[in-house]
């Protein structure tokens, strides 16, 4: 791959990163959501920001293990659980 086409593919995971972390903080901020569900948001978020915790794929996968058993909560409101399900399809489209 040339070095244009591995620019570019990182600007856009980067973008995509980006805008994954603006919805889980939009959720954390949300007062109406159980306690539990935002805690788990927030280590989901813990884990997209931590610069030590590899490439922007690594912590894509990483966030997307994390966000697995969440979005099967039965007692999630459902436009969280839409938010969450969003967020699961950005980060399964970062790739390397």
């Amino acid at each position: 791959m040339s070095a244009r086409k591995k620019e570019e593919k990182e600007r856009v995971n980067l973008e995509k990163l980006t805008k994954t972390i603006s919805t889980l903080d939009t959720i954390v901020k949300n007062r109406d959501i159980q306690r539990n569900t935002r805690n788990l948001v927030k280590d989901v978020l813990a884990t997209l920001k931590d610069e030590k915790s590899g490439t922007i794929t690594v912590k894509a996968a990483n966030a997307l293990s994390m966000l697995d058993g969440l979005t099967q909560n039965r007692q999630m409101e459902s436009h969280i659980r839409t938010m969450l399900w969003q967020v699961v399809s950005t980060l399964e489209s970062i790739r390397e």
